[in-house]
């Protein structure tokens, strides 16, 4: 059996090889680190077998004049960031996990704290090596097969197999973080705090109780972040942390309201003084999750999702607030709500965020997920948002179209490269209507 991070499992096994070239000549989908929480990363069930990329990791050249790297598509961002943070060189867009893979970074174009700023990591890939679906093994780039270059970034796989990767790493003046956090009591000055800190620091987002209601509506803790210039920095590298591991799967009662609403409400409390201002290492900042192994084992034994959406600026600063007055009223419990300050849409035709505020929740799965999702995608819809690919388990087909204006574009691209529609996920069954 396979599964996201999300844990609900279909049938399928992966085959790994050091030679990807090989290994992909006959799969219908790549897998990297299987981190996205839905099914994206997930087989159709006529085809069970994915091609998993991990073994194929070598880095193949990096140019320290420009911070230009080429490295297989499994090499991992832990790898990455670990190998070149020495060097004075980081990821310019990380997510909020270092587990994930370059493939998986441009197939789902992901973004970080810097969105504002810097855009996704498709603003950062100068080049893809890829075999596309009739077998042949081609390059692309902003210049060259443009089409199939935006098509493949946020494409979550479906229009080539990524076997190399060419970006940009960003130069850093230190091996250290600046970082500052501040308590806020709403979720209308979150958003004003939000959008003022973003003019000042590079990396901002916040985590919010999406389960008091009233005054307190979205009170929460508003981190921001800059790297530590040479004369603020202490000597030397960080020191890796030791990882504890949630040893075992939790029974599903213990992620509920109640327990939630007091985890809420001691978190919030316990951030003093409201403000706060210290260094930190990047993999702290950056990845505060990575820091707990199998985190994902305390929602129980039928698992979570994670839905994540963009509410754009058109819909005003009312969205955030619509959202989670929806959220409370449908009972939604989520220990992790993060919210973020997203800027121009990416170079992809699938990409994801857009100028506007995003929200991601983790949802234990129960008999109800389904309508709740239901209904938050409805006021998506509603307010011209979308959702993220990366992280859906449960849209409707219907909604996913009426959220994104760019999906005929983006197919008709698609078949031109794969008339036969032979690379498919257990996702785009779902989600449109490949076959099973």
């Amino acid at each position: 059996m396979l599964c996201g991070w999300g844990r609900v499992p279909v049938a399928g096994r992966e085959v790994r090889s050091e030679d990807l070239e090989e290994l992909t000549r006959r799969a219908v989908l790549c897998r990297g680190l299987g981190r996205s929480y839905g099914d994206s990363s997930l087989p159709p069930p006529s085809h069970p077998v994915v091609a998993a990329t991990p073994l194929a990791d070598r880095i193949l050249s990096f140019d320290g004049a420009t911070g230009r790297l080429r490295a297989e598509a499994g090499l991992s961002l832990r790898a990455l960031n670990r190998t070149f943070l020495p060097r004075g060189f980081y990821a310019p867009v990380t997510p909020g996990t270092q587990l994930i893979t370059l493939g998986g970074m441009v197939a789902a174009d992901v973004h970080g704290k810097n969105h504002h700023r810097d855009g996704c990591f498709g603003a950062h890939v100068t080049r893809l090596r890829m075999r596309v679906a009739d077998g042949r093994i081609l390059e692309c780039s902003p210049e060259e097969e443009t089409e199939l270059f935006r098509a493949t970034v946020g494409g979550m796989g479906l229009t080539g197999h990524i076997l190399e990767v060419e970006c940009r790493l960003a130069r850093v003046p230190s091996t250290w973080i600046v970082a500052e956090s501040e308590r806020i009591h709403d979720v209308d000055r979150f958003i004003d705090g939000l959008k003022e800190a973003g003019v000042r620091w590079p990396y901002t987002m916040g985590w919010i109780d999406c389960l008091s209601r009233g005054s307190l509506l979205g009170r929460g803790i508003l981190m921001k972040g800059r790297w530590a210039e040479p004369d603020e920095a202490p000597p030397g590298l960080p020191r890796p942390r030791r990882r504890p591991s949630v040893p075992l799967v939790l029974p599903g009662w213990v992620i509920n309201r109640w327990t939630v609403r007091a985890f809420n409400a001691a978190f919030f409390r316990c951030h003093l003084p409201r403000v706060r201002r210290r260094l930190v290492d990047p993999e702290s900042f950056f990845y505060p999750l990575d820091a707990i192994g199998h985190w994902n084992r305390m929602y129980g034994p039928r698992g979570f999702t994670q839905y994540q959406c963009v509410l754009p600026e058109s819909a005003g600063r009312g969205a955030a607030r619509r959202f989670l007055e929806l959220l409370t009223r449908r009972g939604g419990a989520s220990m992790l709500c993060v919210i973020k300050d997203c800027g121009a849409e990416g170079i992809g035709l699938l990409s994801f965020p857009k100028p506007g505020i995003s929200i991601a929740l983790d949802i234990p799965i129960r008999d109800d997920t389904q309508d709740l999702v239901d209904a938050l995608n409805e006021l998506v819809v509603t307010e011209r948002g979308r959702i993220y690919l990366a992280k859906d388990q449960f849209t409707r087909p219907a909604h996913f179209r009426a959220m994104e204006p760019r999906l005929e574009e983006w197919t008709c691209i698609r078949r031109k490269w794969d008339p036969e529609g032979r690379l498919r996920s257990a996702q785009s069954v779902r989600l449109l209507a490949d076959r099973p």
